[in-house]
């Protein structure tokens, strides 16, 4: 590990972003020398960062949309899990190679077995894009249904896990099913299909804004234990942080600075 970090978030729009509070608290809490910054990088201007990288200007940077593929374009070599999914949200630096990784991958793994949900139950995906293709690639090994929109696109993510997946309609629930909502819907007044709720054993809802989105507010009325989409950007920034620095990320620590962010 560098003796001063310095790390960054990169995409466009970028200024909302809760990472550069998640991670100097980190940091602090830890006594580790260094920053995290939000920089507005453009879709196509990647590789430009990617030689701060290389200089050792940069030790890390984590990359949102619209920069995921690019980023996995731009990495000499990919994690198992970045590979499978098809895209990486965080880089590093080892050896002189460039190393993309998805720890979108790695957080969906690790609230899928959370103590607070069935370890045996079913999940059901709602998504077709990158971010549910990271949930399905962290489902391996487990009852997996995906639903969406476009069942077309629902059934060729299907078709890339190994073992295979259930597609089932859009708003069709799955009885005892761990519900992952990887779409935008539950933010700004919108609302997933009730049916998906009432079937579901628990609730893991990836999409966050100021307030609470009306995906977990649906999960509290029903009495369903849930992770909502700050604590699971903080799984992400964690696995992130510890990928880095090989230090264990203080989670909780993690979790307030992102809720006060």
């Amino acid at each position: 590990m560098a003796s001063i970090l310095r790390l960054a978030v990169l995409g466009d729009p970028i200024a909302h972003s809760r990472s550069p509070a998640i991670h100097n608290a980190a940091m602090a809490h830890l006594g580790i020398e260094g920053s995290y910054v939000a920089r507005r990088v453009e879709g196509g201007a990647l590789s430009g960062v990617i030689g701060e990288l290389r200089d050792g200007s940069l030790d890390g940077v984590n990359v949102t949309m619209p920069l995921k593929r690019e980023a996995a374009a731009v990495s000499d070599v990919l994690t198992e899990e970045a590979s499978a999914s098809g895209s990486v949200n965080t880089i590093r630096m080892r050896s002189d190679v460039v190393e993309g990784h998805s720890t979108d991958v790695v957080a969906s793994a690790r609230a899928f077995f959370d103590v607070r949900f069935n370890p045996s139950a079913p999940i059901l995906v709602l998504g077709a894009g990158g971010a549910a293709a990271a949930a399905v690639v962290g489902a391996a090994g487990r009852e997996l249904y995906i639903s969406a929109r476009d069942i077309q696109r629902a059934s060729a993510l299907a078709e890339r896990i190994d073992g295979g997946a259930g597609v089932v309609p859009f708003g069709v629930g799955v009885s005892g099913a761990l519900l992952v909502n990887a779409t935008p819907l539950g933010k700004d007044g919108t609302s997933l299909p009730e049916a998906v709720i009432m079937t579901a054993s628990g609730v893991i809802d990836l999409a966050y804004g100021d307030d609470e989105t009306t995906t977990v507010a649906g999960a509290h009325a029903a009495g369903l234990p849930f992770i909502d989409g700050v604590e699971f950007l903080v799984l992400q920034a964690a696995a992130s942080f510890e990928w880095w620095t090989g230090v264990t990320a203080p989670v909780e620590v993690m979790v307030q600075a992102a809720r006060n962010a």
